[in-house]
């Protein structure tokens, strides 16, 4: 049997004082790859842990939480475990079985899992306090529901800091029908941070200091470095405007390389994780960010990349060079290597702070070259839609707000200039006007809806051929569009007065560095999505804060303090985040599927987390398919306690 991801050299469950192999060990992490279909063929029970117990099949699992020694700087640290495994152990399901997980604490404290992205019954959703009340130390929670989708999602804890100690792992669901992308390897790839740090110690500095890891500050020397490049009046204005905001354009991460240690598949860059093929093999990777506060742009040099899904989702196809994940995303993409023998799969962190690394290679002993990373990005005002910044709280930048629809994927120019004109992106307020109106996204669509004719429909005149003419793009807004009062005050000193759709943008450190890089435009789904019912109403939700105290919220109130959202069963409900904030915000809603705008309504990406790009806005839709009550909120674990919600669905 062939492991899914590299092993980490011990049993499935280990002593409180066993080590799970690191950096000083230099146990080098190798997989071989598999396809899920044939192992699930071969296995109707749960695969028993002396083989490879980072890997588990079929339909009942028993999965213990409790603490293991790790060591990934030099320093034995204990981490949070499932069988005593970091990353946890690989879940492969299978679409349309029943599984059944039961899950023992042997923490002195209380615990969870929440399975991230799956859809399933509010109460096997794993959020204390929301949906149960938490695995209780030496007690057993069983959950158990119908596997409804396929594709590729993750797991981990919802109690306290638990995930950024190590309890998250993958999650493989075999399709019900034939997997359309035939590949001769199949590997996980999950990224995440770690630090020797108590996670509750990290979240007191930012409090006391939300700069507290960030040793990439502006200089006195930088201020006459941009003097000399543009003049002492435009030089002063550009830092007047950040300090009138109590923001700097250097802050890109709130914890960096700084406490952290990047890990691919539970491997430090020293141990290097390496994923076998053959030359010619074609090779799915699975990547996952389990990260806790990090996003990774990731690429492979001098090999492409063809993105085929995301958050577990299909998509059309898109060839790249480089992609952003941000945290709590998954991407699936395809890789044939043949001129090398190995490739290095490079992840480096939005901050360029350090690096998560592996290896695809013809031999376990043989890595590639690292690369040098990109240069420290530097936010600009447009990044915080600064244009015609007032230190008053109007609201002037704002009117956008009603019916405005997302640019095509052609129309934005990544370099994002300041003096760029706004208004063409802006779709019109009038409930009379399309929704779009870009030849791009048109030209996409009708090719798209011309491929599916000739694929699913006969060539005659039926009323079904004359309903493939049907444009989603060209759909009336007319739904009644609701927002809240922002709470202006101590818990926001940051605004954005002109908040854009920026799709097509890239994000800061990627604009123009001269290769393909993924934006939300790109994905569009493989699947048709035009006789989707359109939206109900609009709710309009921002994203606040104040970095200076390191205050989370949306809408200017913090979660404690805030009343639920209610979704009614069976409406259809367009959500709009407006970012306020400097950073992005992985904003993950439980339960439900989030359809997202990209740009082609006929075919709307499914998505369960969608980023929030600084001083920008976002659009999707959710259809309101399950009862109950769920948890959303920003996937940024320090960021999580003030930016969330309770929704409740009756």
């Amino acid at each position: 049997m062939k492991t899914l991801t590299p092993s980490v050299n011990a049993p499935a469950r280990v002593t409180r004082r066993r080590f799970i192999e690191g950096a000083v060990i230099g146990s080098a992490m190798v997989g071989v790859g598999f396809k899920p279909s044939e192992l699930l063929a071969s296995t109707a029970q749960t695969v028993k842990p002396m083989a490879h117990p980072n890997i588990l099949t079929g339909t009942e699992f028993h999965l213990e939480i409790g603490r293991a020694v790790v060591n990934f700087t030099g320093t034995p640290q204990i981490a949070t475990t499932v069988n005593g495994m970091l990353p946890s152990p690989t879940l492969v399901w299978r679409e349309g079985d029943t599984v059944t997980l039961h899950v023992t604490n042997t923490l002195d404290e209380d615990s969870s899992i929440h399975w991230h992205g799956i859809i399933l019954p509010f109460e096997m959703d794993g959020v204390p306090g929301l949906t149960f009340d938490g695995i209780q130390p030496g007690e057993t929670f069983t959950y158990t529901f119908t596997v409804q989708q396929h594709g590729t999602y993750w797991y981990h804890s919802h109690s306290g800091f638990q995930e950024q100690t190590g309890l998250y792992g993958a999650i493989v669901i075999v399709p019900k029908e034939a997997d359309p992308y035939d590949t001769q390897r199949d590997y996980v790839i999950q990224l995440s941070d770690w630090t020797d740090e108590d996670p509750n110690e990290v979240f007191a500095n930012l409090k006391k200091m939300p700069d507290y890891y960030n040793f990439k500050q502006r200089t006195l020397g930088d201020f006459f470095s941009e003097v000399q490049e543009k003049g002492f009046k435009q030089a002063f204005n550009d830092r007047k405007m950040w300090n009138e905001m109590s923001m700097m354009d250097r802050d890109l991460s709130d914890v960096t390389g700084h406490t952290y240690t990047f890990l691919m598949n539970g491997s430090n860059p020293a141990t290097h994780w390496r994923g076998l093929f053959k030359k010619g093999e074609r090779v799915r990777l699975r990547f996952i960010n389990s990260s806790a506060m990090t996003f990774f742009d990731v690429r492979i040099p001098g090999l492409k990349m063809t993105v085929i899904a995301s958050d577990g989702n299909l998509v059309q196809s898109v060839e790249v060079d480089e992609f952003r994940i941000g945290v709590a995303e998954t991407y699936d993409v395809l890789v044939e290597p043949e001129d090398e023998p190995a490739y290095c799969v490079f992840a480096q962190a939005l901050d360029r702070s350090g690096f998560a690394v592996g290896s695809l290679t013809t031999d376990a002993k043989l890595t590639a070259e690292v690369p040098e990373m990109d240069p420290l990005p530097i936010l600009t005002h447009t990044d915080m839609a600064m244009g015609g910044h007032h230190s008053g709280h109007d609201m002037s930048g704002m009117e956008h707000t009603q019916h405005t629809m997302p640019e095509s994927s052609g129309e934005m120019d990544h370099s994002m200039h300041q003096n760029m004109d706004h208004s063409r992106h802006a779709m019109p307020q009038s409930n009379t006007e399309p929704l779009h109106q870009m030849e791009a996204d048109m030209d996409h669509s009708k090719h798209a809806m011309h491929q599916e004719m000739n694929h699913e429909q006969p060539q005659s005149h039926s009323k079904h051929a004359m309903e493939a003419f049907f444009d989603a793009n060209q759909v009336v807004a007319d739904w009644p569009v609701e927002q809240a009062e922002i709470q202006w005050g101590p818990q926001t000193n940051m605004r954005a007065e002109n908040a854009q759709y920026r799709l097509s943008d890239p994000g800061v450190g990627l604009r123009n560095n001269g290769r393909k890089v993924l934006t939300y435009a790109d994905l569009r789904n493989l699947h048709s999505t035009r006789h989707d019912p359109q939206p109900d109403r609009e709710i309009i939700l921002n994203l606040t804060g104040n970095m200076e105290r390191y205050l989370w919220s949306i809408d200017g109130v913090p979660y404690s303090k805030a009343d639920p959202l209610h979704f009614k069963y069976g409406e259809r409900i367009r959500i709009t985040f407006v970012n306020h904030t400097m950073m992005n915000h992985p904003m993950h809603l439980h339960g439900l599927w989030s359809d997202l705008e990209t740009g082609d309504m006929n075919h709307l990406p499914r998505k369960h987390t969608v980023i929030v790009q600084p001083g920008a806005r976002i659009s999707y839709r959710v259809t309101v398919d399950a009862k109950g009550v769920w948890a959303y909120h920003c996937h940024m674990l320090f960021h999580m306690a003030g930016m969330f919600r309770k929704v409740i669905v009756a």
